[in-house]
C-alpha cells in the first residue's frame, strides 16, 4: 500500500526499514538494478555482491511498492550537492525520476540493511555490527575528548563495545543526513555515547550550522543502529521490516 508523500512530509515522520539480503545472488534482484549499482556489486567478491545487489533491490522495492508507484527498475537515483564542495557525486543520495520531495538513506552491515525515509527533510541511518575490533585504536580517530573519557570509565569490554559503537552509529547518521560523510573530523563531533535515548546533537560546516536529534533504532542483540533528523521536524519514528506489512511505532 502507497503512503501519500504529502501526509507523510506534514507529519514529518520517518520510516525506518530493515532487513537482511541473502548470501547467494538473485537474479531477481539484479534484474532491478542499474548500470551504477550492477558495476558496485561486480566490484565485490561473494557474498559481498549478493548482500549488495540484495539491499539495494529492497530499497527500490520498498520505494515504488509503498510511496511512489510504478516500477522499482524505472526509479533512478543521484545525488544532492556536496555541503562542502558542490560536487554531486558525492552528496546525499536523492530519486531523480521520479520527481519526488520523498528523502532517503541507506545503510549496511554485513548481510544487515537499514533503510529511512521521509519527505521534506533530510536524514541519516547507520548500522554496525558487535564484533571484535581495536576499540581503542579506532577511539583515537573516531571520539572526541569527552567520549574518549567516556569509555575509559566503562565497567568492562561490553560496555566499552556499547559506548564506541553507540558513538560511531550516531555520527555516521549525522554525517550521512548533512551529506559530507566520514570525510569530517569524527573527534570534532560529539554526540554524548554515554547517554540514551534522543540526543541533540549540533555538527557546523563552513558556512552552516545544524541542529539534529539522533536515536537509537532497536533492532536486536548484537546489532547497533542509529537514526539522525533535522531537530526542528520532530515527527513520529516508524520501524518497518522489509517482509513484514504491519508497521510499530517505536519512538518520537
Amino acid at each position: 500500500m502507497s503512503e501519500p508523500i504529502g501526509r507523510l512530509g506534514e507529519s514529518a515522520a520517518v520510516h525506518v526499514w530493515h532487513g537482511r539480503a541473502r548470501d547467494t545472488p538473485d537474479p531477481a534482484d539484479t534484474a532491478l538494478l542499474d548500470d551504477v549499482e550492477l558495476r558496485a556489486a561486480g566490484a565485490r567478491r561473494a557474498p559481498l555482491d549478493a548482500r549488495y545487489a540484495g539491499a539495494h533491490a529492497a530499497v527500490r522495492r520498498i520505494l515504488a511498492d509503498h510511496y511512489l508507484g510504478g516500477s522499482p527498475a524505472a526509479i533512478r537515483f543521484g545525488r544532492h550537492r556536496c555541503l562542502r564542495c558542490g560536487d554531486r557525486t558525492h552528496g546525499r543520495p536523492r530519486v531523480v525520476v521520479p520527481a519526488t520531495r520523498l528523502e532517503f538513506s541507506l545503510s549496511r552491515s554485513g548481510p544487515y540493511w537499514l533503510l529511512a525515509v521521509t519527505a521534506g527533510g533530510q536524514v541519516g541511518v547507520d548500522i554496525e555490527q558487535r564484533g571484535e575490533c581495536d576499540i581503542g585504536s579506532a577511539a583515537e580517530v573516531a571520539l572526541s575528548d569527552d567520549e574518549r573519557a567516556a569509555l575509559r570509565t566503562a565497567g568492562d569490554e561490553r560496555d566499552r563495545q556499547d559506548i564506541f559503537f553507540r558513538a560511531w552509529t550516531r555520527k555516521e547518521a549525522v554525517l550521512k543526513a548533512v551529506g559530507v560523510g566520514i570525510v569530517a573530523d569524527l573527534r570534532r563531533l560529539d554526540v554524548r555515547p554515554a547517554q540514551h535515548g534522543p540526543v541533540l546533537v549540533e555538527h557546523a560546516e563552513p558556512g552552516h550550522r545544524g541542529s539534529w536529534w539522533t536515536e537509537e533504532i532497536p533492532l536486536g542483540p548484537g546489532l547497533f543502529a542509529a537514526l539522525a533528523r533535522e531537530a526542528d521536524r520532530p515527527g513520529p519514528v516508524v520501524l518497518r521490516r522489509s517482509d513484514v506489512s504491519e508497521p510499530k511505532e517505536v519512538t518520537v
